[in-house]
């Protein structure tokens, strides 16, 4: 460096380093730049959300959110999975108040290994809740008014495989418990293999005048089938493999092609030869059956999530004929799925067995059959994010490939290259990376995480919301007072889904009067003819069967006194208020 340089380099340093100590180091927030809207300018906690984190990030992540807010934010676990790990859980809600006393919404996500956004997305979730909390009021008051328990994946042993193995963007779709899928006595011997040794399972094709595939004119990368009548160039032989056990098959035993987690649910389900992937029995599996121990243990908990992939859709249940959601439940669930196509551009609201397939034991199912709780459950991403259109079918091109030429520059795909295999020759290998085409590239995936928290956001503050409206009272003859309250709720969740009510899942909501020696009490279900249903045991506390959504319960009391009169209702799912009044 020449002495004029150097000169001009120590006068600028020392220009900079004097405006520092007066100002302080700059952070985020204060570097030269307007913040935009909709994301902390100045994170307690830097996390990029352009890629996917393995099992020890997730922890780490989860761990620096409740050191940086303590009073926001705690980690845990449910349990363990098969292969040990952790299935951590992120509770998030302000704790100055009890969390039990609130109610909850339940996250999870990456049941499917190779559905890995998911866990982004709920991990998203808590992020952005802690570190908005201070900056956005509707986020303030919906902590203080809610609870949070998100576990970013329920399959963390799949997810790891899917992350550092060599896979496909399907595979491993079930966890790692080993299992003898072609009934030969051994397990997982015959998974995929990586033939060229460059971390993908890709296709495999050959060269062959028989073939009914030719080189797509419009981009070289992909085949296309021949026209009738046309010769063909080549054939495709599947996805990389080879025949490890001399059966005569390929890729037809490992774990990607094993049990399905969302089929091992105790609702609905059915053996393998109705249901394939069901595995053994219902709870056959440590994380199915960690997830419903802590939901029995929550039973504040309202409305559930779950984070799947792909297909842009909003999906709720049930997943079979046999099954239907009670009439009353549809209309909620179709009022938040409706605006969940406002909130998800692309996204579809569909019922599971009627718009996609048939799901015997499925995890959505569980929790409203068994539960009672109103479940979506979220395919995240679709193709309508690679143009901002429904895509449409093309001859001679693909609108993936076409995104991946136009956008990532030929990124997503593996070039063809010959390699030879012990049963078929000298062939081909390529094709797209597995963490293309169901996974979210880097630049769509935080806007897709952020959109699909806003909807379950959305979902989370239309749990119930109580309050007594009022308290009047009118004297009797002897010294008595007749009480009436009326128990509002403010949201679209009723305090118990009519399925819950049915099958009297959880206890009925409680409202008792404090104050003077309680003679009758009553609930009023037409105000206008003020005739009760009166309560003979234990009248100080009416026992209600629901407080619907939107709506209101009214109860009565006579009274030995004149007050004043405190009102409070309890509810399993709905929190707790009360109100005193004369």
């Amino acid at each position: 460096m020449r002495v004029r340089d150097m000169k001009s380099t120590l006068i600028t340093t020392g220009i900079v380093a004097a405006f520092a100590a007066i100002v302080g180091t700059p952070s985020h927030a204060q570097v030269g730049a307007l913040a935009a809207l909709g994301a902390p300018p100045a994170p307690r906690v830097q996390v990029s959300w352009d890629r996917y984190y393995d099992h020890a990030a997730i922890g780490q992540i989860a761990q620096q959110l409740q050191q940086a807010w303590p009073n926001r934010c705690r980690a845990g676990s449910i349990g363990t999975s098969y292969e040990g790990r952790e299935l951590w859980l992120i509770t998030v809600t302000n704790f100055d108040q009890d969390e039990t006393l609130k109610p909850a919404m339940y996250i999870d996500g990456n049941i499917h290994s190779n559905e890995v956004q998911g866990a982004e997305t709920a991990l998203y979730t808590a992020w952005y809740l802690c570190e908005m909390a201070d900056r956005v009021p509707y986020i303030d008051s919906l902590l203080d008014r809610r609870v949070f328990y998100i576990i970013p994946t329920i399959n963390p042993d799949g997810r790891e495989a899917y992350l550092k193995a060599p896979n496909t963007g399907s595979s491993p779709r079930a966890g790692m418990a080993p299992r003898d899928n072609d009934g030969d006595g051994l397990v997982d011997e015959d998974g995929y293999d990586d033939l060229d040794g460059d971390g993908h399972i890709t296709q495999m094709r050959r060269r062959s005048k028989s073939g009914r595939y030719i080189v797509s004119p419009e981009d070289p990368r992909l085949l296309i089938p021949a026209a009738p009548g046309q010769q063909g160039e080549y054939e495709l032989l599947g996805l990389e493999g080879i025949d490890n056990d001399g059966d005569g098959f390929i890729n037809e035993d490992g774990a990607a092609f094993s049990y399905d987690p969302n089929r091992n649910w105790p609702w609905r389900w059915q053996p393998q030869y109705v249901q394939g992937g069901s595995d053994y029995y219902p709870t056959s599996l440590p994380e199915t059956q960690a997830v419903i121990d802590f939901v029995i243990n929550h039973p504040n908990i309202a409305g559930a999530q779950s984070y799947h992939n792909s297909g842009g859709m909003i999906l709720r249940g049930p997943g079979v004929p046999e099954d239907e959601l009670r009439p009353q439940d549809v209309r909620v669930m179709d009022a938040i799925g409706n605006v969940g196509e406002e909130i998800l551009p692309g996204y579809r609201y569909m019922v599971v067995w009627s718009d996609l397939y048939i799901v015997w034991g499925g995890e959505l199912d569980w929790f409203y059959g068994a539960q009672g709780i109103l479940t979506f459950s979220n395919e995240l991403f679709t193709p309508f994010k690679y143009f901002e259109e429904a895509p449409t079918s093309e001859q001679y091109d693909r609108v993936d490939y076409r995104f991946d030429r136009l956008l990532l520059f030929g990124e997503a795909f593996v070039p063809w290259r010959e390699v030879q295999h012990p049963q078929f020759g000298t062939i081909e290998v390529g094709g797209m990376k597995k963490n293309f085409g169901r996974a979210v590239p880097a630049f769509l995936l935080p806007a897709e995480a952020h959109r699909n928290m806003a909807f379950t956001i959305f979902h989370a503050d239309h749990l119930p919301q109580l309050e007594v409206d009022t308290i009047t009272t009118r004297r009797l003859a002897g010294g008595l007072t007749e009480v009436t309250a009326v128990i509002g709720n403010r949201r679209l969740v009723p305090t118990h889904t009519q399925q819950d009510v049915e099958n009297r899942i959880t206890r009925p909501d409680w409202v008792t009067l404090d104050g003077g020696v309680v003679m009758t009490g009553a609930i009023v279900p037409d105000p206008r003819s003020g005739v009760g249903v009166e309560q003979r045991q234990n009248p100080a506390r009416i026992e209600v069967p629901n407080i619907p959504g939107m709506g209101s319960v009214t109860v009565r009391w006579v009274v030995q006194g004149t007050g004043p009169f405190t009102v409070s209702v309890d509810s399993v799912k709905g929190g707790i208020a009360l109100r005193t009044g004369r």
